[in-house]
């Protein structure tokens, strides 16, 4: 299969429409159908329903939709691990949900950096849903995430253990009002958590889904919000947050994911960094 007919398929659906498609791949329109009908008559079924609206997917090319993103990813790995960076023997494709790049990504790139020069790195940050699937397909050999659900074919490794604590700004005899209550989001298993145990507590004011700008909004203004134990433990030895007490805490894991299928060797060393860099990290 032509791999750029592939990607024209992927385009049609995300524009909606074979003009559109043409537009954002500098192609003719002429082009674009005639790339669609090549992928039509390998299929034996039409993948488009064209109208006045646009273009929406037939049952068949819903069907082909997930398999066209496949290839395409695929096809992306294949041309990166054959044009290896002279020195190198093979290249890994780790991705990192985003509230997990800094400090954990950052101390692993360092460790392969300096314990397997002989491996090319290829990062990818991401939300947790989307690296699961990235593994599933075969584009990614490794995610690190919070939440690992169960998938066939896939092996959910813990990492590490982390706790969320509440913090506040200092001076600690500053009264806090309501708007400085921020509420990070931590995913549905906190919002869960949280809100069982503060039932009483009133809907946030400040609502932020990235903790680093919590974090800086919190020092900034004033205020509280929970976060990950060590990547705040700088600011708490250094004077600039303190502990809420008796504030409850809850659990945060970490999982490594990875295929079945991954090659055993290689893991093993991705595994080893990640779990040195794990411990610089919380």
């Amino acid at each position: 299969m032509d791999i750029s007919a592939a990607r024209t398929f992927l385009e049609v659906v995300k524009t909606g429409s074979f003009v559109s498609a043409a537009a954002n791949l500098h192609l003719t329109q002429t082009a674009v159908s005639a790339r669609i009908r090549v992928l039509e008559d390998q299929l034996d079924r039409p993948l488009f329903v064209r109208n006045k609206a646009g273009a929406k997917l037939t049952p068949a090319g819903e069907q082909f939709l997930r398999f066209a993103t496949t290839l395409v990813q695929v096809w992306a790995r294949a041309q990166r691990a054959v044009a290896l960076p002279p020195g190198r023997e093979t290249v890994v494709t780790v991705g990192v949900e985003l509230s997990l790049w800094s400090p954990l990504l950052r101390h692993w790139l360092l460790w392969m950096r300096r314990e397997c020069p002989d491996i090319a790195v290829s990062t990818h940050i991401d939300a947790s849903e989307r690296l699961m699937e990235q593994v599933q397909e075969g584009s990614l050999d490794v995610a690190v995430l919070y939440a690992a659900p169960s998938r066939p074919g896939i092996i959910a490794e813990l990492l590490f253990e982390e706790k969320l604590i509440l913090v506040r700004t200092t001076p600690t005899d500053r009264p806090l009002a309501r708007e400085d209550h921020v509420l990070v989001d931590w995913g549905e298993e906190f919002a869960a958590s949280h809100q069982a145990a503060f039932p009483d507590e009133p809907n946030a004011v400040v609502s932020i889904s990235y903790g680093p700008l919590a974090l800086d909004y919190i020092l900034a203004t004033g205020g509280c919000g929970y976060f990950r134990q060590g990547f705040i433990r700088s600011y708490l030895d250094e004077g600039r947050l303190a502990l809420v007490p008796n504030s409850p805490e809850f659990s945060y894991s970490a999982y490594v994911v990875h295929s079945t299928k991954a090659d055993q060797e290689v893991m093993n060393r991705i595994r080893a960094g990640l779990r040195e860099a794990a411990v610089l990290s919380v």
